[in-house]
C-alpha cells in the first residue's frame, strides 16, 4: 500500500514538473514569437519608408554662423509621427568682430611668432542649454533607400558663461605678464606693440560670470540612413536666445542681450 502510495506521488510530482517546465517554455516561446512579430513589423514599416522607434539617442556637431557646439538628444516616440525629445547643448558663440592674429619678432635673423590671439575681446562666451521639444515626421522615405524629413520645435533655459580673456604682454620693464581688459593694466591690453600672444585656456576659469537666458529654435532634419535602427542626419535651422544681463564680448563694442543665428548640424545615433 505503501509502495502504491509512493508511486503515485512521484508520479504527480513529475507531471507537475513536467507541466511547469511547458508552461515556462510556452512563455519564452510566446516572447520569442512576439518580438519575431515586432521586428518583422518595423521591417515592413522600414521597407515602406516610415521609420518608426520608441526611443532615440543621437550625438550631433554644430556648425553655427557664430560659433560651434555639440549636442546630445533623447527622444520618446508619441506616435508613428510624432516623438517628445529632449537636448542638451554646449556651445562657444564668436563676436562676429572677431579676428585672430600672431605678433612675431625678429632676434638673430629668426623670426618668432607668439600665440594667436583676439585683439580687444574681452569675454569667451559659453553656453550651456537646456531643452524640450516635438520632432513631428513630415515626409517618410518612400523606400529605405530614400530621405526622411522631420520638423524640429524645442525651446529652454540657456545658462551662459562669461570667461575673461587674458594675453600675454611685454611691460617697461622687459617682463611678460598676462593682463584681461577690466584689469588695472588695460590700457596694455589695447596696446598692440607689447602683446605676445593669447593665454590660451590656461586662466580664467575661476572668474567666469553667470548669465542665465532662453532659448528657441526650430529647425528642418533630413535623415538619409538606409537603416530604421540608425540615425543619420543633417539639421539645419534657425535659434533665438535672449539673455537677463548684458553680454559683453569685445572693447569698442556695444553689449548685447539678444541673440540670433543659424545653424548646421550633423547628427548621428540609434534608435530602438
Amino acid at each position: 500500500m505503501n509502495k502504491i502510495i509512493a508511486v503515485t506521488i512521484g508520479i504527480c510530482v513529475t507531471l507537475g514538473a513536467f507541466g511547469q517546465q511547458k508552461s515556462v517554455e510556452q512563455k519564452r516561446e510566446d516572447k520569442r514569437n512576439a518580438k519575431r512579430e515586432k521586428i518583422n513589423a518595423l521591417l515592413r514599416m522600414e521597407e515602406e519608408g516610415v521609420p518608426s522607434f520608441y526611443k532615440q539617442s543621437v550625438f550631433g556637431i554644430k556648425l553655427n554662423t557664430d560659433g560651434w557646439g555639440l549636442s546630445y538628444e533623447l527622444g520618446r516616440a508619441n506616435s508613428v509621427t510624432r516623438a517628445t525629445i529632449f537636448q542638451i547643448e554646449f556651445n562657444e558663440k564668436k563676436h562676429p568682430k572677431e579676428q585672430k592674429d600672431n605678433f612675431q619678432t625678429s632676434a638673430g635673423g629668426f623670426i618668432f611668432f607668439g600665440n594667436p590671439f583676439v585683439y580687444g575681446k574681452r569675454n569667451i562666451f559659453y553656453q550651456l542649454k537646456l531643452a524640450a521639444g516635438q520632432q513631428l515626421l513630415i515626409g517618410g522615405k518612400g523606400n529605405k533607400n530614400g530621405v526622411s524629413v522631420y520638423g524640429i520645435g524645442t525651446g529652454g533655459l540657456s545658462l551662459g558663461f562669461l570667461r575673461p580673456y587674458y594675453i600675454e604682454v611685454e611691460d617697461q620693464l622687459s617682463e611678460t605678464k598676462y593682463v584681461k581688459y577690466d584689469s588695472p593694466d588695460s590700457a596694455q591690453f589695447l596696446n598692440a606693440g607689447i602683446i605676445i600672444g593669447g593665454a590660451g585656456l590656461s586662466k580664467g576659469w575661476n572668474e567666469m560670470k553667470l548669465a542665465p537666458g532662453l532659448h528657441a529654435k526650430t529647425a528642418l532634419r533630413f535623415d538619409y540612413n538606409r537603416f530604421n535602427t540608425v540615425v543619420s542626419a543633417i539639421e539645419a535651422g534657425i535659434n533665438v536666445e535672449y539673455y537677463f544681463k548684458e553680454i559683453e564680448q569685445m572693447a569698442y563694442n556695444p553689449s548685447k542681450k539678444f541673440f540670433f543665428n543659424a545653424y548646421v548640424s550633423f547628427l548621428f545615433g540609434k534608435r530602438k
